[in-house]
C-alpha cells in the first residue's frame, strides 16, 4: 500500500462461512460520505454513500434511492450491443437494488429527509460468490461509517438447503441441487427482510432457515461496528419536531379524530377513502394562513390515520373492512375467460383483481440473457403490470418499474418450482398478469392466477400454488399479526409478509419490515396464520379448477420430440438451411434443432406437424433391404434411374430393374420427376443402395417379386 494511504485506510477482515470477508475504506471513493470497498473469496463491490447536508423544505418523505450496477469487466467480458457499454439496468440489477433498499428503508430516523444516494458497483466476479450479499454489507458499512443517521448496521446471509442441512452462503454451484435459496437481512436484535425460493418446504424448515441466517450474520455485524470505531464520521445532527408539527397533531388529535373514525369505519374501498379525503380537506383548513402548520400537515394527518387504524385493530380485532385478523376476502376464481388464449383466469380476492394469461411457445422463444455468469436461456417469463387504472388513478403510463419487476419476480419465484422440467414439457411459457383492481397483495393475485391460468393452458404442474399476505400492527408487547391485508393496513402497518405455496409447502417467501426487527415468535405466528389461508385459497381457486386441463390448449402450438442421431442434424438443416428452411414453409410448423440430436417439432395443425417429422425421419432414416418406399425419378441414365425415395438420399435402379421385360432405352419406363415406388435389394460397402422398380405393384404397393413373371419378362436377358 502507498505511504499515501498508510494513515487513512482502515480494513476489518474477518472468516464467514468459510471465506474471507474484507472491508476497507479510505482509499477508495474518498469524497463520498461513506465508501466501503468489500472483498468476500473472490467477489469484490464498491458501496459509495452520499447525501445533501440539508433537506429540501416541504419533502414528507425520505428521498432515498439504491442503486445496484454490475460491471462487464467484473468477469472479464466485454458487453454486448453496438455501443459495447453497459446501459439500461438488467432485471438482476434492478432486484439486487431492491434487496439492498428494503432493509435499510426503516433504519433511518424518522425525522431524516435529506436526499440520499448509494452507488453498489460489482468490480470483480469469482463466478461462486453472487454479489447481492456482499453488495448489502458493504452498503451497511458505507452508511454506518458516513455520518447519515442510519441506525444500523445491518447485514445479510443466503441460506442453501442440501440433504437436510442449512448451508450458510451456498457457492452459485450449490445453489443449483439446494431446494431452498433464501437471503435474509436484519440487525442485531432480529430480522428486517426475508426473499426466497423453495421446492415445498414445511414452516418450521423455513423458519429455521430465516434463524440460522441471523445467527450466521453477528460476526459480520460486529466487524461493521469494529470498522466504524475506527472510520465513523461525526453524524449529522438532528432537528427535533418543530413547535408547529407539535401543534398540529394536537389538533388534529383533538379536531379530526373521531370524524377519522367514522370514516374508516366505511367498508367499501373507494367510499372510504372520499370520506378520507373528506375530513382531510376540512383539517387543512384549520391551519389556513399558517405556512408552518401547513408544511407539517401531511406528516401529521398520516400519523393521525395511522394511530386510527391501528388502536382499533389492536383493541377490537375489527379491522377496516370489518374482518377479523384472519379472514380471507371472498374469492372468485375463473379460468378460459379469452377464448383466443392458450390459458387465462380472472382471479378476483376483494377488491384486489388480476386477469393472467398463459402464452405456450417454442425454443425459438426463450428469453436469452446476457448475465456476468454467462448467457443462458430461460424458458418461463412472468410479467406484472400495475395500470394505474387498478387503483381510480390518473397518471403517466411508461415502462415497468423497480415495484413491477420486483411483484413479477416474487410471483415468478412461487411458481417455477411446481412447473414441469423441459425434459418432460418442451414449451416455453410466459404470463401476464395485468391487474384490473388493487387493495392489498396484487403480487399475491398474481401467484394464484398465474396458477390457474397454467392449468387452463394444460401445463402439468405438480400442485397448484396460492400465495397470501400478511401484516402486522406492533405497539410494545402488543401485536397483531393480519390475514390478506388491505393496501392501507399494508401502508399503515408495520409488516408486509408474502408467502405462497402448495397444500404441501412453501415454494416462496417475501417479508419487509418497516420498525426495527421482528422476533421468531411474531414470524412463527404469522406463518402457522399464513397455512390456513393458504390451504383456505387453495379451495376457492378449486372450485374454478382443480388441476391441469388434458392436453394442452386447442389454440396452443402441438410440440413432439424426437431424437436423431447426432451425425444426421447437418442433413436436416442442409447446406445454409436450405433443407429445414423448406421444411418448416411447406408444412408451417417451427422447428428447433438441439445439439444433441433432439428435434423439436411445434405445429397447431396435428396433420402439418406429423408431416414435418416424417419428412425429418425420412431424410435421418437407414434404408431397410427388402422395404418398399416411395420415391421420385431425379435423373435418368443409360444404365438406370436414380430414385430419391427417402428424404434426401438416393439410390439406382438398373436398366434390368425397371420392368419385368426387357428394356431398351431407360426413358421409355420412366422420366425426370415421375413418381414411383421401388424395394431395396441392397447396400454396397459405399453405402450405395441399388433399388428396384419392377419388383413392386405400382398400383397397389405391394412387393411382387416372389410372384411368377411372364414368360417375355426374361427375354432378352
Amino acid at each position: 500500500m502507498s505511504d499515501m494511504f498508510k494513515d487513512k485506510v482502515f480494513r476489518k477482515e474477518i472468516d464467514w462461512a468459510g471465506r474471507k470477508l474484507v472491508l476497507e475504506t479510505g482509499r477508495i471513493a474518498r469524497q463520498a460520505d461513506g465508501a466501503v470497498f468489500a472483498t468476500y473469496g473472490g467477489t469484490t463491490v464498491l458501496a459509495a454513500v452520499v447525501f445533501e447536508k440539508k433537506p429540501k423544505p416541504g419533502l414528507d418523505f425520505f428521498p432515498l434511492t439504491v442503486n445496484y450496477q454490475e460491471k462487464a469487466f467484473a468477469a472479464g467480458k466485454i458487453p454486448g450491443g453496438f455501443f459495447k457499454r453497459e446501459g439500461r439496468p438488467s432485471e438482476k440489477e434492478i432486484l439486487t437494488s431492491r434487496l439492498i433498499d428494503r432493509p435499510i428503508r426503516p433504519l433511518f430516523h424518522e425525522s431524516y429527509r435529506n436526499e440520499t444516494l448509494v452507488v453498489v458497483t460489482t468490480l470483480a466476479h469469482d463466478l461462486e460468490n453472487d454479489p447481492d450479499i456482499l453488495a448489502m454489507v458493504a452498503t451497511s458499512a458505507a452508511l454506518t461509517i458516513s455520518g447519515v443517521p442510519f441506525m444500523g448496521p445491518i447485514a445479510g446471509a443466503r441460506v442453501g438447503y442440501l440433504d437436510g442441512k442449512y448451508v450458510v452462503n451456498p457457492t452459485m454451484a450449490q445453489l443449483e441441487t439446494s431446494t431452498l435459496d433464501l437471503v435474509v437481512a436484519g440487525t442485531k436484535e432480529g430480522v428486517l427482510m426475508v426473499e426466497s425460493e423453495a421446492q415445498e418446504l414445511s414452516e418450521e424448515i423455513m423458519l429455521g432457515a430465516v434463524m440460522e441466517a441471523h445467527r450466521s450474520f453477528q460476526p459480520v455485524i460486529d466487524a461493521i461496528i469494529s470498522l466504524a470505531e475506527h472510520a465513523a464520521k461525526d453524524p449529522l445532527p438532528l432537528t427535533d419536531p418543530s413547535e408547529a408539527s407539535k401543534t398540529v397533531a394536537a389538533k388534529l388529535k383533538t379536531d379530526m379524530r373521531a370524524r377519522l373514525v367514522d370514516a374508516f369505519a366505511e367498508t367499501q374501498k373507494q367510499a372510504r377513502q372520499a370520506k378520507i379525503g373528506a375530513v382531510k380537506a376540512d383539517a387543512k383548513k384549520l391551519f389556513e394562513g399558517d405556512d408552518a402548520a401547513l408544511a407539517a400537515f401531511g406528516e401529521g394527518f398520516g400519523n393521525l390515520e395511522a394511530d386510527v387504524v391501528r388502536t382499533a385493530i389492536l383493541d377490537t380485532g375489527k379491522r377496516i373492512d370489518g374482518r377479523d385478523t384472519k379472514t380471507v376476502r371472498p374469492i372468485v376464481a375463473e379460468v378460459g375467460v379469452l377464448p383466443r388464449a392458450h390459458g387465462s383466469s380472472l382471479f378476483t380476492r376483494g377488491e384486489t383483481q388480476a386477469l393472467v394469461v398463459a402464452t405456450l411457445g417454442t425454443g425459438q422463444d426463450e428469453q436469452i440473457i446476457d448475465a456476468l455468469e454467462g448467457e443462458y436461456r430461460e424458458n418461463f417469463m412472468l410479467h406484472y403490470n400495475f395500470p394505474p387504472y387498478s387503483v381510480g388513478e390518473v397518471r403517466r403510463m411508461g415502462s415497468p418499474g423497480r415495484r413491477e419487476i420486483g411483484h413479477g419476480k416474487l410471483a415468478f419465484r412461487a411458481l417455477r418450482p411446481m412447473l414441469p422440467s423441459k425434459e418432460k414439457f418442451p414449451y416455453t411459457i410466459r404470463i401476464v398478469s395485468e391487474i384490473t383492481e388493487s387493495n392489498g397483495s396484487s403480487s399475491m393475485a398474481t401467484v394464484c392466477g398465474g396458477s390457474l391460468s397454467l392449468m387452463d393452458a394444460g401445463v402439468p404442474m405438480e400442485r397448484p400454488v396460492a400465495g397470501i399476505a400478511m401484516g402486522l400492527i406492533k405497539e410494545g408487547e402488543r401485536f397483531a399479526v393480519l390475514s390478506d391485508i388491505l393496501g392501507d393496513e399494508d401502508h399503515l402497518g408495520d409488516m408486509d409478509f408474502k408467502v405462497a405455496g402448495t397444500e404441501k409447502g412453501i415454494t416462496s417467501l417475501q417479508m419487509d419490515i418497516k420498525i426495527t426487527s421482528i422476533t421468531e415468535e411474531i414470524m412463527k405466528v404469522a406463518l402457522g396464520q399464513a397455512k390456513d389461508g393458504r390451504i383456505h385459497i387453495l379451495g376457492e381457486m378449486a372450485k374454478g379448477l382443480g388441476g391441469a386441463r388434458e392436453g394442452v390448449s386447442s389454440n396452443a402450438p402441438r410440440i413432439t420430440q424426437f431424437q436423431i442421431p447426432k451425425d444426421k442434424i447437418r442433413e436436416v438443416i442442409g447446406t445454409g438451411g436450405k433443407v429445414i428452411r423448406e421444411i418448416t414453409e411447406q408444412t408451417g410448423t417451427k422447428i428447433d434443432i438441439e445439439d444433441d440430436g433432439t428435434i423439436k417439432v411445434a405445429a397447431v395443425d396435428a396433420e402439418a406437424g406429423q408431416r414435418a417429422i416424417d419428412w425429418i425421419k425420412g431424410i435421418v432414416a437407414e434404408p431397410e433391404i427388402g422395404v418398399i418406399y416411395n420415391g421420385k425419378v431425379v435423373k435418368t441414365v443409360e444404365f438406370g434411374a436414380f430414385v430419391n425415395f427417402l428424404g434426401a438420399r438416393d439410390g439406382l435402379v438398373h436398366i434390368s430393374e425397371l420392368a419385368p421385360r426387357r428394356v431398351a432405352k431407360v426413358t421409355d419406363v420412366v422420366k425426370e420427376g415421375d413418381p414411383v415406388k421401388v424395394k431395396v435389394l441392397g447396400v454396397d460397402d459405399r453405402g450405395k443402395v441399388r433399388l428396384s422398380v419392377k419388383a413392386v405393384d405400382q398400383t397397389t404397393g405391394e412387393d411382387i417379386s416372389n410372384k411368377p413373371q411372364p414368360a417375355e419378362a426374361t427375354a432378352g436377358e
